[in-house]
């Protein structure tokens, strides 16, 4: 079944909107970097995934269907019929499966640092039942190396302050649930009915879904286009006023 995922709605009301998807361990503040330009264009749609930030946990596990079926269900409650969607890693992923399965509400798609097979179902089973029985907080900090270069990291502490705490806030039983989702993914069939017109990023130092699987994803999507940027995994954080650029250049066209 669906979960009312808790969302933030702002922006003109007369603009297109824009949806933007999460990230595992994140909440809707992990596009506090695009706000402001985005709203200059959209109005802007964040939500937090099921388990993160706001947003209840049902029971695991939970499928890419799952996820997407809340974003389904929102827009049905918002009364938006067709929307441009952003997503990073596991929020990109919910927006192949839409664009692939519910066309009629994706306009233009960009696609963060994701991918539509990682083959790493043991390693995110694991993690799920670490999650179940210690929390997050033991997660935290792997995750903050996998997301941010070194560089970035040290540049900036507050911020990764900040970031580790939103990752020991996500419930555990919703983080698990998402872990799981992630084992069982696998989206590369999806990918040649994809329709809507698309933008694929990847970091260049991005450890969790390599290049390759962002130049895997615009290889099987018929017209996508394929940016690099000099990030690791949460690029739209690490290099946000060139992804700002790209996906605001994107959306617009």
């Amino acid at each position: 079944m669906p979960v009312d995922v808790h969302y933030e709605l702002t922006g003109p009301r007369d603009a297109p909107v824009v949806a933007l998807s999460c990230s595992l361990g994140t909440d809707m503040s992990m596009w506090d970097p695009q706000l402001r330009a985005l709203t200059g264009h959209f109005r802007v749609l964040r939500y937090d995934l099921r388990g993160h930030g706001s947003s209840p946990a049902p029971a695991g596990p939970y499928s890419i269907a799952d996820l997407a079926g809340d974003v389904v269900a929102l827009l049905d409650r918002l009364e938006l019929e067709r929307v441009h969607l952003c997503g990073v890693s596991i929020g990109g992923m919910t927006g192949m499966w839409l664009a692939a399965h519910e066309p009629a509400r994706i306009d233009r798609l960009v696609l963060c640092c994701t991918s539509s097979f990682l083959d790493m179902g043991a390693t995110y089973r694991e993690r799920a039942a670490l999650a179940r029985v210690s929390g997050l907080d033991q997660l935290a900090d792997a995750a903050l190396e996998r997301w941010f270069t070194a560089g970035f990291r040290t540049a900036n502490p507050e911020l990764m302050a900040q970031i580790r705490r939103n990752v020991v806030a996500a419930k555990p039983e919703g983080y698990a649930g998402c872990c799981e989702a992630l084992a069982t993914m696998d989206l590369r069939r999806e990918l040649g009915a994809i329709g809507a017109p698309t933008l694929v990023i990847s970091g260049e130092h991005d450890p969790a879904t390599p290049p390759e699987h962002g130049r895997r994803i615009a290889d099987g999507i018929a017209g996508a286009r394929f940016e690099l940027v000099d990030a690791a995994h949460l690029a739209n954080i690490e290099q946000a006023p060139p992804v700002t650029d790209l996906i605001i250049s994107h959306l617009t066209m």
